[in-house]
């Protein structure tokens, strides 16, 4: 076991690496738990990919300690060991699914299809209730056939994700950070799950994406509730912290998604600008 010292020199040499702010806590020597008066209505986790390399086990304990429940975009080889930290992979990433070459396109089906055979049933196995997928890049498609492709492959998905009980989400992002990016907007990845028609297949709605795209946050979480199934947050602009500093209100956004009835999880994924205890404020903006 690290300790806290060891950890937060960890994570300063990974978000270093990455290009990410080299701040991991104001006070190295801050202990975390649950903020006063925590609510805990509101499933929250986190990406883990922000936080550089602070080792998973020790990242797990310490994102529970501050009242989440899970971490997010976690690779196969992880779900076991997050697990056993008492804590859920709450979307699973799965290797060879990439943002650029996706559904959109008939040629990478039987190769996609594989993948998803391959792991949905590991998710299941391990409790990892949903796995991540993509629409890919355009690339000269247009959006009525690249539509027309991703229901076609998702219908062969989606008898594997029904028979093992796990959620195959599409996430949505913006095409001007992940640039010609084909599921970019709501309205088109909604048209998407409604031609599958399976309560497995889901739009991963991605706040900071969204906002950037389409704005009418919370109009498009209400109108599109029935086939949203997971969450990111992210401030806007620049994908930092999710405070005053940005101009997505969060706490509004966050209230209106669990009026829907909305079950599911929230996930942090934003560049700290303070490291953990950007996360540790964002947790308690997110507690509604």
């Amino acid at each position: 076991m690290l300790t806290r010292r060891e950890l937060m020199k960890t994570a300063i040499m990974g978000t270093a690496a990455l290009g990410l702010s080299p701040t991991l806590l104001a006070d190295e020597t801050k202990e975390f738990s649950r903020p006063e008066g925590f609510k805990g209505t509101v499933k929250q986790s986190v990406s883990k990919w922000c936080f550089g390399s602070i080792p998973l086990k020790e990242f797990c304990e310490v994102c529970k300690s501050m009242g989440m429940v899970g971490v997010d975009l976690i690779s196969p080889d992880d779900w076991e060991l997050v697990g056993l930290c008492g804590m859920t992979v709450t979307m699973g990433s799965l290797p060879g699914v990439s943002i650029t070459d996706g559904l959109n396109r008939l040629e990478n089906h039987d190769k996609l299809v594989d993948i998803f055979e391959k792991y949905i049933p590991m998710a299941a196995e391990l409790n990892v209730p949903n796995v991540i997928c993509m629409s890919g890049n355009r690339a000269g498609l247009d959006d009525e056939t690249g539509l027309k492709n991703c229901v076609t492959g998702l219908k062969r998905i989606a008898p594997i994700a029904e028979k093992h009980g796990v959620n195959v989400m599409m996430e949505l992002l913006n095409s001007k950070d992940h640039e010609d990016y084909q599921n970019d907007h709501t309205a088109w990845g909604a048209e998407v799950c409604y031609g599958v028609g399976s309560e497995r297949i889901k739009l991963l709605y991605d706040i900071y994406h969204m906002q950037r795209m389409d704005g009418d946050l919370i109009w498009n979480i209400r109108k599109y509730q029935d086939v949203i199934g997971h969450y990111h947050t992210g401030g806007c602009p620049g994908r930092n912290d999710i405070d005053e500093t940005q101009e997505i209100f969060y706490p509004t956004v966050v209230k209106a998604i669990m009026e829907t009835g909305y079950k599911g999880f929230i996930a942090h994924e934003f560049i700290p600008k303070n490291g953990l205890e950007s996360l540790y404020r964002a947790v308690q903006i997110c507690d509604v």
